[in-house]
């Protein structure tokens, strides 16, 4: 308790219709052009026409910019960039899932440093903030609006990296679960995973506290009791706005304590075999649990009390009760296990593997890590 901990978050809006002060803040932000940051599946929501147009009937003329892809490229950065200094913008609001925002919040990096996305790789690398950043999530699940993190993709290495800085929070993080109903149920389960796997390395991190412990075990809680049902039905309205609150405990706790080894195998996956995200993490959970629970078993506990699971419950050698449960949890959501049946081989492991060891990620999980052992960790799920 009486360690130094710092705590971040954006000014956040939480709730049905957050959405709509989209442009309210755009215009306290002095905005006369903003750039709408998002992708086309988005684009045919209707949500971006929604925005573009309460921001225009408050006097703004807004920019789209929806040339981003999952796992979105540096490439893509770069032309957001372009657009925003080309048609002389002020404001950036994004709108979508964590590739969007995580792009927004790049594009606005480069807006006002400079130079190019990589320059900014690692940990409190960006010298001068960006521009004033809205995010509106429309998943429930990579909590971008609400982190430090931006993970961007490198076409040239094959890998994902990630920019962390207090300069990337965003300003404000409209978090209006009406933007999810649009969600399919496979994407409900695979982002909703990435929450739960944001909850569990936040709380087993070296960095953790009792503040992020807090918002982290809530968040457990609630994916526990609330992920099958919105999978279940997607018009849920209970399970849809419970799970995107446990995505915004979510990301407050991880943001704040980072992650572990899961998400540094996950971004190897994605950027070396272009995979989704929350996917990977999913597949890779139930390996890094069985790693790392010697090395954080009070944690794991805790995490197993609120899933409802007994301390006695738990082998001597490893978390196999909580393994057991996550393992029921995708068997009902429909995340099948295996990296070989998307194309992982054991050739492809020493480099994932040097990646992964690579990601500032990797630096606050419990157990020990080198290449070998991620290496091991890639093998066993495969």
């Amino acid at each position: 308790m009486k360690e130094l901990r710092k705590f971040v978050v954006p000014e956040v809006v939480f709730g049905s219709g957050a959405r709509t002060l989209c442009s309210r803040y755009a215009v306290n932000f002095g905005s006369s052009r903003p750039l709408i940051v998002t992708d086309p599946g988005i684009i045919a929501t209707g949500l971006v026409d929604e925005t573009a147009a309460a921001l225009r009937d408050s006097g703004l003329s807004p920019v789209v910019y929806s040339a981003v892809s999952s796992n979105p490229r540096d490439s893509q950065v770069a032309e957001g960039r372009a657009c925003y200094l080309e048609r002389g913008c002020d404001v950036i609001i994004a709108v979508g899932g964590g590739s969007p925002m995580d792009c927004a919040k790049a594009i606005g990096i480069l807006a006002a440093n400079g130079g190019e996305v990589t320059d900014f790789e690692g940990i409190d690398n960006v010298r001068s903030p960006g521009p004033p950043l809205v995010c509106i999530p429309t998943t429930a699940g990579t909590s971008a609006d609400i982190s430090q993190f931006a993970i961007i993709n490198d076409a040239a290495r094959r890998l994902k990296f990630a920019i962390i800085s207090k300069t990337a929070v965003p300003d404000v993080a409209l978090v209006d679960p009406d933007t999810t109903y649009s969600m399919d149920p496979y994407l409900t389960a695979c982002t909703g995973v990435d929450a739960l796997v944001h909850a569990i390395e936040a709380c087993v991190s070296t960095a953790s506290s009792p503040m992020t412990d807090l918002h982290a075990l809530e968040a457990v809680r609630v994916i526990a009791g609330n992920l099958a049902a919105a999978v279940r039905n997607g018009k849920d309205e209970e399970a849809r706005t419970a799970m995107m609150f446990a995505s915004m405990e979510a990301g407050m706790a991880f943001s704040n304590a980072s992650l572990g080894v899961v998400h540094a195998m996950a971004h190897s996956l994605g950027g070396l075999l272009d995979l989704p995200h929350g996917e990977c993490n999913a597949i890779l959970l139930n390996s890094a649990i069985d790693w790392n629970y010697a090395h954080a078993r009070d944690k794991f506990t805790a995490i197993g009390r609120v899933l409802g699971i007994e301390p006695g419950a738990f082998a001597e050698g490893g978390g196999t009760a909580i393994i057991d449960w996550v393992s029921g949890l995708l068997e009902t959501v429909g995340i099948k296990p295996g990296l070989a049946s998307r194309g992982v081989t054991r050739e492809t492991i020493p480099e994932l593997a040097r990646n992964a060891n690579a990601d500032p990620c990797a630096v606050t999980n419990p157990g020990p890590l080198d290449e070998a052992t991620i290496g091991e960790l890639y093998e066993r799920a495969l």
